[in-house]
């Protein structure tokens, strides 16, 4: 029998256990063995097939019942499990973004010059002409903020912000693909007023506006 190695973790665990769960040891609604049997099966430590476990129940392939056991719900994680990962990794992006773009804001509020606060205002232009396309509205809007960073006049931040680039592109894309639907009013009027921040040289609100929307945006994907 197969064994999970010493120094595995919990996830290795639940993984071996997933796959003897998809070779139908247990069909659906069959009872597993207790963590006294099942542990030594496995090659760990009670308490580690009692994070394995957990882990499975938490993806919806086993399910808990109080003093009855552990039973199984589904030969496989189901697809929506893929979704979470994914909201999950969007989160983390949009949490790099609020790191960058947050601190931009400030210092475009403060040194932009009138050719970039000009830039800016045709990419805000252009991000609410191309509101109907997911692709173009993404790339649009990634422009717009670009266009804050540029004037934020950091070659640190705009490095940062261009090698992140291709992963937020993807993220945002993935999001707006998640949420169903793209480029509101209420979304764009937010942008408006970021821009009018840098242009009053509003730091603060520029700023507030900034992390207000990319806080609207992670918590739309909890």
């Amino acid at each position: 029998m197969t064994t999970v190695r010493r120094e595995s973790l919990a996830e290795q665990a639940a993984e071996l256990l997933l796959t003897r769960i998809r070779e139908r040891e247990w069909e659906i609604g069959g009872k597993l063995p207790g963590e006294t049997t099942l542990a030594p099966q496995l090659g760990i430590g009670r308490s580690t097939a009692r994070e394995a476990i957990r882990i499975l129940a938490g993806r919806g392939v086993l399910t808990t019942r109080q003093g009855a056991g552990v039973f199984v719900t589904a030969t496989d994680v189901p697809a929506t499990w893929d979704a979470v990962l994914q909201r999950a990794d969007i989160v983390a992006v949009i949490e790099a973004r609020t790191a960058i773009e947050v601190e931009a804001a400030t210092l475009a509020a403060g040194r932009r010059t009138s050719a970039e606060l000009q830039a800016l205002r045709r990419a805000l232009g252009e991000r609410e002409r191309h509101r109907a396309d997911i692709d173009e509205h993404v790339e649009s809007d990634i422009a717009f903020h670009r266009g804050i960073i540029v004037a934020a006049q950091s070659p640190v931040l705009l490095e940062l912000f261009d090698g992140f680039a291709p992963r937020s592109r993807q993220a945002m894309t993935d999001m707006l693909r998640l949420r169903g639907h793209h480029g509101d009013e209420a979304d764009h009027d937010t942008h408006e007023r970021i821009y009018e921040a840098i242009a009053s040289r509003d730091a603060e609100a520029a700023s507030a506006l900034t992390r207000a929307h990319l806080d609207v945006l992670k918590g739309k994907l909890s």
